[in-house]
């Protein structure tokens, strides 16, 4: 990607320890000193049917609800938008259950468990609650995860000429998995990106270039949150997006070799 992909941000969402929801959560990163960790508290998304709401994982809850602000700041019709859904995870809790129903004599897997184990899960009970026909991506690119999340929703808003919901979410993995690929706890955030216009504010201007020191956060407690999750790599531009200053540049990371860097113009 030589050239930059221009886009708005038209509507935000957030989900993270001491973070309940983009509201309430952007003060807190714009001024981290008054911000605490304590565990994420994943809200029953009230978008999904009562039996689809105890099916689903908490990946897919955490999901549909970031999806949700988003769409309300937004103001859109969350049935318009095309949508791209990154994790490095997946479910990492039906994974394991799954793995401990294989290990036993009877391997039966459940239709439950075996419908959440593809790795679209949360885009599927998405874009079913709202009636989205909209196209639609899942994927994953471990640590550079948000990063690729960005990049693809990014280039199908500029492709498109059309707003995309992009929605990234991690959640840790239950032991013995956890010391292999230790997160601390759920993260999740959204955007609805719409075409680039010289009204619309904030703005992205997003470049790929080759492998630098990416952007930390000041504080201490938080970069330990980027660092942490690959979804929470995203924390600086959720931080720029939640400051006042007119114009930020950051470099978030990307796959091995290479970064992403991202001009923040509100």
């Amino acid at each position: 990607m030589t050239t930059a992909l221009h886009v708005g941000v038209a509507g935000l969402g957030l989900l993270g320890p001491g973070l309940d929801d983009w509201a309430t959560g952007a003060p807190l990163l714009a001024d981290p000193s008054r911000w605490t960790s304590r565990p994420t508290v994943v809200p029953a998304p009230a978008r999904l049917p009562a039996t689809e709401r105890r099916r689903a994982g908490a990946v897919v809850k955490g999901s549909v609800a970031v999806a949700d602000q988003a769409c309300a700041m937004a103001g859109v019709d969350p049935a318009t938008l095309g949508s791209v859904f990154a994790s490095s995870t997946g479910d990492p809790l039906n994974c394991h259950l799954l793995c401990e129903t294989l290990a036993t004599p009877e391997r039966a897997v459940s239709p439950t468990r075996f419908t959440n184990s593809v790795h679209n899960a949360a885009a599927g009970y998405w874009h079913i609650a709202v009636r989205g026909m909209k196209p639609s991506a899942s994927l994953a690119s471990y640590d550079a995860t948000a990063a690729a999340g960005l990049v693809e929703a990014a280039g199908l808003c500029v492709a498109s000429g059309e707003p995309v919901l992009l929605v990234v979410c991690d959640q840790p993995f239950p032991s013995p998995l956890h010391a292999l690929r230790p997160l601390p706890d759920l993260f999740a955030w959204a955007m609805v990106l719409t075409p680039a216009a010289a009204d619309t504010a904030p703005r992205l201007a997003i470049t790929a270039a080759g492998d630098t020191a990416t952007t930390r956060c000041a504080d201490a407690a938080l970069d330990a949150l980027r660092a942490g999750a690959p979804a929470a790599r995203a924390l600086p531009l959720l931080q720029a997006l939640a400051g006042l200053s007119p114009s930020t540049a950051l470099v978030l990371e990307g796959p091995p070799g290479s970064v992403l860097r991202v001009e923040v113009t509100r």
